[in-house]
């Protein structure tokens, strides 16, 4: 009996102190002064400079060197009240694929809008528009990625249940462009998505607007998943294979 008494009272006490670990760490963490964040503004980059700070951040990915930036208690508090992103992505929904991590970003930094296969529907479209006019994001990227899934559906022109097909049917056009295109044929096509979906989203007013003004730059982007690096796409003058450029020609010379 007086066994199981010291059993009863140990376990109680290990109990006891477990939640008392529990609260201590919970107290220190939110408690503990972070890193000073940088005062609230409105977004002032221009395109050129917030595409560099997409693509830096992605080859600090990609390399394995991240720093996590604007992800400390100072930044939630920050951001809490407004936000004000410097970029706006368009993506997919594969959960491979998440902005904020692949360009090394963090709170309130990216104002990320991600559906199967990239697809610029009337709903990512206005949600592109609140963020790029709203918001005043100076870039747009469109992302896809190797090994696409809803992709992948479309060239091989499944028929799929539910509304599953409906994202399949807005990638077929973009499949078309490229069927006698050498090389793989999958991504070929999405290459030639991400090109199709940039027409569709200059073809917004608000969003046209904001472009011949030089206050939004529209790009395409397309992820490594093997490498973690994005590669930005050019227009669809140039076939798959010859469309990839580097961030150096994309910017203007000093």
């Amino acid at each position: 009996m007086k066994s199981i008494k010291h059993s009863i009272q140990r376990r109680d006490f290990l109990r006891l102190g477990t939640v008392g670990l529990l609260v201590t760490a919970n107290d220190i963490f939110w408690h503990i002064k972070p890193a000073q964040a940088a005062e609230p503004i409105l977004q002032s980059l221009d395109p050129n400079t917030a595409l560099q700070k997409l693509i830096e951040g992605n080859l600090r990915f990609a390399e394995h060197h991240p720093e996590y930036p604007d992800q400390s208690l100072a930044r939630l508090q920050e951001v809490a009240q407004a936000q004000h992103p410097f970029a706006t992505i368009l993506s997919c929904a594969d959960s491979r694929v998440p902005a904020e991590i692949i360009f090394d970003q963090g709170i309130g930094d990216i104002f990320d809008v991600r559906i199967a296969g990239n697809i610029a529907t009337p709903e990512a479209i206005g949600s592109i528009e609140y963020a790029v006019v709203l918001l005043g994001t100076p870039v747009l990227m469109v992302l896809g990625h190797e090994r696409c899934g809803a992709v992948t559906a479309a060239v091989k022109n499944q028929v799929l249940p539910g509304e599953i097909g409906s994202f399949v049917k807005a990638i077929l056009p973009a499949v078309d462009r490229v069927k006698e295109q050498p090389g793989d044929a999958v991504d070929n096509a999405v290459v030639a998505n991400v090109q199709y979906q940039i027409e569709t989203l200059k073809r917004s007013p608000l969003l046209s607007e904001r472009l011949r003004s030089g206050k939004l730059k529209i790009v395409g982007g397309r992820y490594d998943l093997d490498t973690g690096k994005v590669i930005i796409i050019t227009d669809n003058s140039s076939p798959p294979d010859l469309c990839y450029s580097s961030l150096n020609s994309l910017l203007p010379d000093e």
